[in-house]
């Protein structure tokens, strides 16, 4: 079937597109891109699905670096099958699974296993993401190499930091010779170990024990002196305060190969969600304070960070009544993260554009590499609607309305502290690799 998405307002920081305009899908590509100003798009074939998207945006599909999709051995907590029908519910057509299963995705064997399901079961490109340490226990490196050659496209140990700086060191001189990014989850356990929340005087009142700043903060700096000691490719995980953008700002401004990425708990609430013990608002790294909150707009703002990834953690609902203590950190985030991202360009802090940017250009500018080569595809197949690009786009309804109900996400994660929230901009329809999804 051959698609035409008519009057659409196409955003697409790639070829600097943002205006009125038609985009023209044929054989699971993009045909074409034409603005008012140009001739029609032509197509040869009748069979032509014709959608006006006018009032809407029309957006490259959206790419998340930082998913937990729990298979193998999670299954009871999401699948392949359905963490990505919430993606591509979501309006990302592309993740990046995170290794933390069981067995871990340590080895190559686990790495083909889940690119397998996905070819068989998943809505939307998966690409995954290996562990840094076997077993992620922070002891030996994983077959970093062999890995990469079975389809991961980065590495990290999310959900444990790499303690030991010496293997830290190596993982990132590995991440230099084979092109791929370290992701760090920043965390140091001495400091933060038996914390749940973020330390402070609500903490101290709720008599839950804190997690402070620095546990984050002290880790990021040791990874920033790693990467600028071994050259390597750094990509800072879900950062939440505010040393750690001053942090990743002034590193950058030295020229250190370093990225970054938060996600939409980290600029859209803060610890005052978990009052009244709300597991739902139980995460690692901890919710913050407003100050870390405007410190992360203004890190997205000026380009600090990089990036917007959910961090998606489903879990099961009866693991989050737990007592806060015992309940699991985690947030379902893949059905909700457009939504809360626009009220960054509602608010002002960023453009439609710049939006579009953090969350699709920006992580296959990354990946980029990777993922054409495993995928065997033109280079700037993802996050970009030029002719030859993988048909990854998102009709976004930026104006409708919509109260979230957790009980009615696709994901089997209902764990979410926006659940009853009222929020704008949903997507309505999905195209991922061409395929597409509608949805009320």
């Amino acid at each position: 079937m051959k698609i035409l998405i008519k009057n659409g307002h196409i955003i697409d920081p790639s070829q600097q597109i943002d205006g009125i305009g038609d985009v023209l899908i044929e054989e699971e590509k993009i045909k074409g891109v034409r603005s008012q100003k140009q001739n029609e798009l032509r197509t040869q074939n009748s069979e032509l699905r014709t959608i006006d998207a006018k009032g809407m945006f029309v957006i490259p599909g959206l790419i998340d670096m930082h998913t937990h999709l729990r298979e193998p051995g999670l299954e009871y907590k999401e699948t392949i099958k359905t963490g990505t029908l919430a993606a591509v519910k979501g309006g990302f057509t592309t993740v990046c699974c995170m290794p933390n299963t069981n067995p871990v995705n340590d080895h190559a064997s686990v790495t083909e296993f889940i690119l397998k399901r996905a070819s068989e079961e998943g809505y939307c490109s998966v690409f995954p993401i290996g562990a840094i340490t076997k077993g992620q226990k922070g002891e030996e490196l994983a077959e970093i190499g062999t890995m990469k050659d079975a389809g991961c496209v980065a590495f990290s140990d999310d959900g444990r930091p790499v303690m030991n700086s010496l293997l830290m060191r190596r993982a990132l001189e590995y991440s230099k010779i084979f092109g791929v990014p370290i992701i760090s989850h920043c965390e140091d356990t001495n400091l933060s170990e038996g914390g749940v929340m973020n330390e402070g005087l609500l903490s101290t009142t709720l008599g839950l024990k804190g997690m402070p700043d620095v546990a984050e903060e002290v880790m990021v700096a040791r990874d920033i002196a790693l990467a600028e000691l071994t050259g390597g490719r750094l990509h800072i995980a879900h950062v939440s305060t505010e040393g750690s953008v001053r942090l990743i700002r002034d590193a950058k401004e030295r020229g250190i190969n370093i990225t970054a990425e938060t996600c939409p708990h980290y600029f859209s609430i803060t610890e005052d969600a978990v009052k009244g013990y709300n597991t739902n608002a139980k995460v690692n790294p901890p919710l913050r304070t407003k100050k870390d909150v405007e410190a992360i707009k203004k890190g997205l703002k000026d380009g600090t960070i990089d990036i917007i990834a959910t961090d998606h953690a489903p879990h099961r609902i009866d693991e989050k009544l737990r007592e806060f203590d015992f309940a699991p950190s985690g947030i379902s985030g893949l059905e909700t993260a457009l939504s809360l991202s626009l009220r960054l360009v509602e608010e002002g802090v960023l453009t439609a554009s710049q939006m579009v940017e953090k969350m699709s250009l920006n992580p296959a500018r990354i990946l980029g590499s990777l993922i054409t080569h495993h995928l065997s595809l033109v280079a700037g197949s993802k996050g970009t609607l030029k002719p030859g690009a993988d048909a990854d786009v998102v009709i976004v309804d930026t104006i409708k309305e919509f109260k979230v109900e957790a009980e009615k996400f696709v994901s089997k994660g209902k764990n979410t502290p926006f659940d009853g929230w009222m929020l704008k901009g949903i997507p309505i329809i999905t195209i991922s690799m061409g395929r597409m999804y509608e949805w009320q």
